[in-house]
């Protein structure tokens, strides 16, 4: 991700294929950065024309890589007003870029785990204030719910992103999905506790997800979709698996979600994930599929 001629192909192939946008991740740790370069190169280079908003993944970063606090690697503190005002200062430069996604003249920001962030109501309010002062008419802060967080805690935020497929594992599997979990558990018990892939049916998980009534304390909601999933190269044993994915059932479920979109009125769907390799959800061409998972997405726009 810092070889330009890189950059300039993802963003091709991305708008050949109909995607609007990347949100990327944004490493910050009270005034530390971790991977920030490609984002500084793309706002540096403006011939890397594709719209973008950013995403703080607010958790300490563990070996396990998991948001946990064991074997911490770079904690993640949070501030007041001058630690608030130091990030502001770094996020304006990509607010006010021209490519960067807004909504209602608000740059859009998503935060990963609000319910870890201390003062989170007075960041915003901070946040917000100074983002009008930049001639905006506030901030977008959308929050994420997922595997940590299944409800929306904030009174200021503007809407919430459904993150999928983890958010539907773990808050909304039904009863015969927690029956699964459950057995897996005892399974891990029956071997002393040696661990077990948990293995899911694909089409079982996208129905619970196209068919779930959305709203969370009157909030917008930007839903989500995934590619497939596949994690035990970087989890081994303790890994989860999907199981019967085909471009083609990811391009159906995608149009219903998309025709879910036109029902919520949400202006944004979110798919996971460009590139995430190590989780086994990628929209790039790889040798298995090449660039079906890319045609399904064309496809599913024109067909919803």
């Amino acid at each position: 991700m810092l070889d330009k001629t890189t950059m300039h192909w993802q963003k091709d192939l991305a708008k050949q294929y109909g995607i609007h946008g990347f949100c990327y991740y944004h490493y910050w740790f009270n005034g530390k950065m971790l991977l920030e370069k490609p984002l500084e190169i793309i706002l540096e280079d403006k011939s890397i024309d594709l719209p973008f908003c950013m995403c703080w993944a607010n958790e300490p970063w563990t070996r396990a890589w998991d948001g946990g606090d064991k074997e911490v690697i770079m904690p993640q503190t949070y501030g007041k007003e001058e630690a608030w005002e130091k990030h502001f200062e770094y996020l304006v430069k990509f607010f006010t870029d021209d490519r960067y996604i807004k909504v209602e003249n608000k740059p859009m920001f998503v935060l990963y785990r609000t319910s870890n962030i201390t003062n989170c109501e007075d960041m915003i309010a901070y946040w917000d204030k100074r983002c009008k002062e930049y001639g905006f008419n506030g901030i977008y802060i959308v929050e994420e719910v997922n595997s940590f967080q299944n409800n929306v805690c904030l009174e200021k935020s503007q809407g919430y992103l459904e993150f999928e497929p983890v958010y539907t594992l773990c808050h909304d599997l039904g009863l015969n999905g927690n029956l699964r979990v459950k057995t897996t558990g005892l399974l891990k018990k029956l071997r002393k506790n040696k661990a077990v892939i948990q293995k899911y049916d694909y089409d079982y998980v996208w129905k619970r997800i196209i068919t779930r009534k959305r709203e969370q304390n009157g909030k917008t909601p930007i839903l989500g979709a995934f590619v497939d999933w596949d994690n035990t190269a970087r989890k081994g044993s303790n890994g989860i698996v999907f199981e019967n994915m085909t471009p083609e059932k990811f391009q159906f479920y995608l149009t219903k979600q998309l025709e879910r979109c036109t029902e919520t009125s949400s202006e944004f769907l979110f798919i996971n994930a460009w590139n995430e390799w190590a989780e086994g959800t990628y929209l790039e061409p790889d040798k298995k599929y090449g660039y079906a998972n890319l045609e399904a997405i064309k496809n599913a726009q024109q067909n919803k």
